[in-house]
C-alpha cells in the first residue's frame, strides 16, 4: 500500500496530504470573513441589460467580464469637439445587436485617451468618458472606453473596474436584472 502522499501523485519527505489538509481547515478558518458571500452586494449574471442614463441610453445589453480590466461601448463613428474650452466626443451608437437602423447620438466630456489591448492581443487608442451605468436601480459612475463594436456580440462590455465593490457575478446566470429594459426599443422603434 503507497503512502498516503504518493497516491495523489506527490512525493515529499517535510510534508503530507494531513499536514495540506489541516493548513487549508486553518486557512480557511481564519479568513472565513473574506471568503463567506457578501450579503451586501448585488449579485450581477455574465449578460446583462443595462441602462446609461448620463447619455440618454434606456437600455443596452452588455456583457459582464470579469477578465477585462476597462469597460467598452459601441461607438460606430466619434468626432472630437470643443464646448466652452472642454473637450468633448460625439459618437453614434447602435444599441441593439444585428440592427444597424437605430441610432443614437450621444455627447460626452473626454476624460483621457488610452491604448488599450483587446483580448486578441490588438491595441488601440481609445477616447475614455464617464458614463453613469443604472442596473436593478442601482447607478454608479465608471469609466469606459469607445470602440467599434459591430462586429461583437455585445454592444457594450463590463469590466471588473466598473463592477468592484458593488457586485457579485454569477457566471451561470444570465439577466438577474430583468428583460423589461430590452423591450423598451420595440415599444419605440420608428
Amino acid at each position: 500500500m503507497q503512502p498516503e502522499s504518493q497516491a495523489t501523485g506527490c512525493t515529499s519527505s517535510f510534508i503530507n496530504v494531513v499536514d495540506v489538509k489541516y493548513f487549508l481547515q486553518q486557512f480557511y478558518d481564519e479568513r472565513a470573513d473574506k471568503f463567506s458571500m457578501d450579503q451586501t452586494k448585488t449579485v450581477i449574471g455574465w449578460r446583462e441589460w443595462l441602462a446609461l442614463p448620463s447619455l440618454a441610453i434606456p437600455a443596452i445589453k452588455a456583457k459582464i467580464d470579469t477578465g477585462a480590466r476597462t469597460s467598452a461601448l459601441h461607438a460606430f463613428f466619434t468626432e472630437r469637439f470643443s464646448r466652452e474650452g472642454q473637450r468633448m466626443i460625439r459618437f453614434g451608437i447602435h444599441p441593439l445587436q444585428n440592427n444597424s437602423k437605430l441610432e443614437l447620438i450621444c455627447e460626452a466630456p473626454i476624460v483621457d485617451e488610452r491604448i488599450v489591448t483587446d483580448s486578441g492581443g490588438h491595441s488601440e487608442l481609445r477616447y475614455v468618458i464617464r458614463v453613469d451605468i443604472s442596473f436593478k436601480g442601482i447607478t454608479w459612475p465608471a469609466e469606459v472606453t469607445l470602440t467599434n463594436r459591430d462586429n461583437m456580440k455585445f454592444r457594450m462590455l463590463l469590466g471588473r473596474t466598473a463592477l468592484a465593490g458593488q457586485f457579485l457575478v454569477d457566471s451561470e446566470a444570465s439577466f438577474c436584472g430583468g428583460r423589461e429594459l430590452g423591450r423598451i426599443y420595440k415599444k419605440r422603434i420608428v
